[in-house]
C-alpha cells in the first residue's frame, strides 16, 4: 500500500521531468531521475512516468542511460504498450557507436520479460555475436540463453547454434567461457554442448588465459572428451599438471577431478596425482573462509578412501579450533580417527580428550564416540579414557560413554570386563533416555558380570510408573528376562513384579505385548527361552575403522569436487540407541521371502558335480578373458555407481532364468569371477539379480532381469543391462560370453532333473 503522499511524490517528479528547464540543465535532469529511482526501489508506483523516463534515455550520458535502463526493465511488464517504444529505443541504441551504449542496450532488451520479446531481440542478438567489441559480444552471447529461457519449447535456431560454436574461438576468454555456459543451457534436452578432440584442446591451450572461475567451468565441460590413445591422454594431463598447485581451490579441484577421470585405467597416475594435491588440499582446509575450509575437510575424507596414509604425518592439522563452528570440528574429528596410528595415537587421544568437557554437549559427545571407534584397535588406552570420563558424574559425558561401552564390547569381546567393572554405579548419572538404553542392554547381556545387576534392574523398575519412553520400558522387559536366565535366585521376583505391572498396568500396548510374549515364552520352558533370547554378545567379523580395506579411485572419483562429498557422506560419529541397534542388527536376521530383495551369502557350494566340472571350464576361460572380481564392492557403493552411470549395453538372452536356489547360482557365478550382490526371492515377479566383475581395469555392473508373465515379449527371456566405468567395449563381450555360458549350464541342468 503507497505511504501518505505518494501521489503528490509522484506528481513533483512529472512535472519536473516534464519541464524543459530542467532538462536543458543535464545535472539537475540526472538528479530527478536519480529520485524516480529511488521511489521505485522503496516501494512507489512510479509507472506512470514511463513516457518520460523513455524520453529521458535520449542522451550520451552513459551514467543516465543506464538508470533509465533500470527503470524500464522494472515497468515493462506492467506498461506492455509502452514498452513497445521504450524496444524501439533500445533498438536504436543497439546501433550507436559507443560499444558501451551497444551492449548496456542489448543487455536491458534482454531482460524484459513481456509477450512477444523474442521477435524483438533476436536480429540485434545475432547483430551483437558479430560485433567488433568484446563487450557487446559477451552479453549477445548470454542474450542467446535468456531467449531460450523465455521460449524453451520452441525449435532451437541452427544459425545461432553454429554461431556460438565459431565463438568458442573468440579471442576474447570471456565470450569463449559464456558461449559454452549459452550452448549449455540451449541445448540442455539434447545433452548439452559436444566437446570433441579440436573443441577439447582449444579449451585447454587457453585455459591459461582464463579467471579462476572461468577455469574451473572450463574443466568440468572438458570431463565429456575422452582421449582416442595413451599418447593424447598423457599430452593433456602434462597441460593441465600447472594446474594442480592452482592457488585457487575450486581451479585444484577440478583439474584434479579431471586427472581422476582421465586416468581410470592409469591407477598409478591417479595415486601420483593425489599425492601431489595434498598440500593445496591441506591448505583449503587451512583456509580463513569457514565454507571453503569445511568444503576441504569433506574433499580430504574422500581422498582418505582410497589413501588413508597420505595425511598421516598432518593430522595436527585437524585438531579443532577454539573459535570453529561445530559443523567443522564435526568434521575434523571424523578425520582424526582415520588418521590413527601407532605412532600418534597418545596424541590424538589427548586432543580428543579435551574435547569431551566442551561446553557445548553435542561436541563433546561426539568427542567421546570418536574416543570409543579408536577404542576397537587401541583398547586399553581409550577403556582407561573412559572410565575416567565416568568419575566426573555429568549427564550427557555418562550416557555419551555408556553408549560407547555398548558398542565398544559389540566389537570388542576382550574388552567386556573393564567395561562391566565400570559400568557399576554409574546408573544414578542417567537421566536420557539412550543412556539408559546402553545401560540396560549392557546389564542384560553381561549381567553375570556385574555384581549389583539385580538391584540395578530393581531400582529401574520401582521408578517405572514416573518412566515416560517406552522404548526403555521394552529395554527394561529383555534385559530382565536375559539376567533372569543366568541369575533366577535373585531376579525371579523382580521379573514377576515388572511382568505384572507391564501386562495389567501398562497403558503402552507395545509394552504390554513385549511382555505377554516374554511370559508365554516363559511358559514353554527355560530352554526354549534361551534359544530365543541369547543370540551371540558381539560381533569381531566385522571391520574396523582402522583397518578397512583402501577403495579403488575410481568408486568416489566421480563424486569429487560436487556437493556430493558434502551432504552425502554418512557421518562417522553417530550416537544411535541400544533399541535402535538392537532393531537394526535382529531385522537383517529376520526378514523372510517377503522382502524384495535378499542379500547373497558370501560362499555356497554347487549342487551336482556335474554343474561344477562344466563350471571350472568356463572358469578357466574367464581367467583367459581377464576376468576378475578384484577389491571388494559394498551394496552403498554399488548403488551409488548404478544410479550416476548410463547403460552401455542391453540384450536380451534367448534363455530362461535357471531353476536353482540363490545359493547355487552365487556359488555358480563366484567360480568365473563374478560377485553377486543381492536377488529377489526365487518365485518373485519380476525377478532380479545385481552382480559386479572387472576386466582389465574396467568395472562391470549388471543387472538380471526375467519380465511379468503377462508380458509376452519377456516370457522365459533374460534382461542384461550392463553398466561399465571406464568405457571399454572388450570387456562387455568377455563378460556377455562368460555370463551367457554359466546361464546355459545352469539351464539345460534344470531341464535335464
Amino acid at each position: 500500500m503507497p505511504y501518505f503522499g505518494s501521489e503528490e511524490t509522484v506528481k513533483d517528479l512529472k512535472r519536473a521531468l516534464s519541464n524543459p528547464n530542467v532538462q536543458t540543465d543535464r545535472l539537475r535532469y540526472r538528479n530527478y531521475i536519480i529520485r524516480v529511482i529511488r521511489s521505485m526501489t522503496q516501494g512507489l508506483d512510479v509507472s506512470s512516468l514511463f513516457m518520460d523516463m523513455v524520453k529521458a534515455s535520449a542522451t550520451v550520458d552513459i551514467v543516465q542511460k543506464k538508470l533509465v535502463y533500470l527503470y524500464m526493465v522494472t515497468y515493462a511488464s506492467r506498461k506492455p504498450d509502452l514498452a513497445l517504444l521504450a524496444i524501439n529505443t533500445l533498438r536504436k541504441d543497439c546501433a550507436d557507436p559507443n560499444p558501451m551504449v551497444r551492449g548496456l542496450a542489448l543487455r536491458n532488451m534482454c531482460n524484459f520479460r513481456m509477450p512477444g520479446i523474442t521477435e524483438y531481440i533476436q536480429q540485434p542478438i545475432l547483430s551483437g555475436l558479430r560485433d567488433k567489441a568484446s563487450y557487446v559480444r559477451r552479453v549477445a552471447v548470454l542474450g542467446c540463453a535468456k531467449m531460450h529461457s523465455l521460449q524453451p519449447n520452441t525449435e532451437i535456431d541452427p544459425s545461432m547454434v553454429n554461431e556460438l560454436y565459431s565463438l568458442l574461438r573468440d579471442p576474447d576468454p570471456v565470450v569463449m567461457v559464456n558461449s559454452l555456459r549459452a550452448l549449455e543451457e540451449i541445448l540442455r534436452d539434447e545433452g548439452g554442448v559436444v566437446i570433441n578432440k579440436p573443441i577439447a584442446h582449444h579449451l585447454l591451450n587457453r585455459l591459461k588465459d582464463l579467471d579462476s572461475w572461468a577455469q574451473s567451468e572450463v574443466l568440468t565441460f572438458l570431463l565429456r572428451y575422452r582421449p582416442r590413445s595413451n599418447d593424447e591422454l598423457f599430452d593433456i594431463l602434462s597441460l593441465l599438471d600447472d594446474f594442480l598447485h592452482s592457488a585457487h581451490a575450486p581451479v585444484m579441484a577440478a583439474t584434479l577431478r579431471l586427472f581422476l577421470h582421465l586416468a581410470t585405467a592409469h591407477p598409478a597416475v591417479q595415486a601420483d596425482a593425489l599425492l601431489r594435491v595434498h598440500g593445496p588440499l591441506l591448505a583449503t582446509c587451512g583456509s580463513a573462509s569457514r565454507e571453503l575450509r569445511f568444503a576441504g575437510l569433506c574433499h580430504v575424507q574422500q581422498v582418505l578412501r582410497s589413501q588413508p596414509a597420505l595425511y598421516g604425518n598432518h593430522y595436527k592439522r585437524f585438531f579443532c579450533g577454539y573459535s570453529e563452528p561445530g559443523y567443522i570440528k564435526f568434521r575434523k574429528m571424523e578425520i582424526l580417527v582415520e588418521l590413527v596410528n601407532d605412532e600418534n595415537v597418545a596424541l590424538v587421544l589427548e586432543e580428543l580428550k579435551s574435547y569431551c568437557t566442551d561446553v557445548s554437549t553435542e561436541l563433546a559427545q561426539a568427542a567421546i564416540a570418536a574416543i570409543g571407534r579408536i577404542g576397537r584397535t587401541y583398547n586399553e588406552k581409550c577403556l582407561d579414557i573412559l572410565t575416567g570420563l565416568l568419575a566426573l558424574k555429568q549427564e550427557h559425558i555418562a550416557s555419551a560413554v555408556i553408549q560407547t561401552f555398548r558398542d565398544l564390547v559389540w566389537f570388542c569381546p576382550k574388552s567386556s570386563v573393564a567395561v562391566c567393572k565400570a559400568v557399576e554405579g554409574c546408573d544414578e548419572s542417567l537421566q536420557d533416555d539412550e543412556g539408559k538404553q546402553a545401560l540396560l542392554w549392557l546389564l542384560g547381556e553381561y549381567g553375570e558380570q556385574i555384581s549389583g545387576a539385580p538391584y540395578v534392574l530393581e531400582g529401574f523398575i520401582d521408578s517405572l510408573k514416573v518412566e515416560l519412553c517406552s522404548v526403555v520400558k521394552m529395554e527394561l522387559l529383555t534385559a530382565a528376562v536375559k539376567l533372569f536366565l543366568c541369575r533366577p535366585a535373585e531376579m525371579q521376583d523382580i521379573l514377576g513384579r515388572l511382568l505384572h505391572y507391564c501386562i495389567e498396568e501398562e497403558s503402552d500396548m507395545c509394552v504390554r505385548d513385549r511382555a505377554l510374549m516374554y511370559y508365554r515364552l516363559l511358559q514353554s520352558g527355560v530352554d526354549e527361552t534361551r534359544k530365543v533370547l541369547l543370540g551371540p554378545k558381539s560381533d569381531p567379523s566385522m571391520t574396523v575403522l582402522t583397518g578397512r580395506p583402501e577403495e579403488p579411485v575410481n568408486i568416489w572419483a566421480s563424486s569429487f569436487n560436487t556437493l556430493g562429498p558434502l551432504c552425502g557422506t554418512v557421518a562417522c560419529l553417530e550416537n544411535t540407541s541400544a533399541e535402535n541397534s538392537v532393531q537394526q542388527l535382529h531385522s537383517a536376521e529376520e526378514k523372510d521371502g517377503a522382502e524384495e530383495f535378499k542379500l547373497s551369502p558370501p560362499e555356497q557350494t554347487l549342487r551336482t558335480e556335474a554343474i561344477e566340472e562344466e563350471l571350472s571350464c568356463i572358469a578357466d576361460a574367464a581367467e583367459e578373458l581377464n576376468l576378475t572380481m578384484g577389491p571388494p564392492l559394498s551394496h552403498e557403493a554399488f548403488e551409488r555407481l548404478w544410479l550416476e552411470l548410463q547403460v552401455a549395453h542391453q540384450q536380451a538372452l534367448g534363455i530362461p532364468r535357471p531353476a536353482e536356489t540363490l545359493e547355487t547360482l552365487q556359488a555358480a557365478f563366484q567360480l568365473v569371477k563374478i560377485q553377486t550382490l543381492a536377488f529377489t526371492r526365487t518365485d518373485a515377479v519380476p525377478w532380479k539379480a545385481y552382480m559386479y566383475s572387472r576386466a582389465g581395469g574396467t568395472l562391470i555392473l549388471a543387472e538380471l532381469l526375467q519380465g511379468a508373465p503377462e508380458e509376452s515379449e519377456s516370457i522365459g527371456n533374460l534382461l542384461v543391462s550392463v553398466k561399465q566405468q571406464p568405457e571399454n567395449q572388450q570387456a562387455i563381450r568377455s563378460f556377455f560370453s562368460v555370463l551367457t555360458n554359466v546361464l546355459q549350464t545352469l539351464s539345460s541342468h534344470g531341464s535335464q532333473n
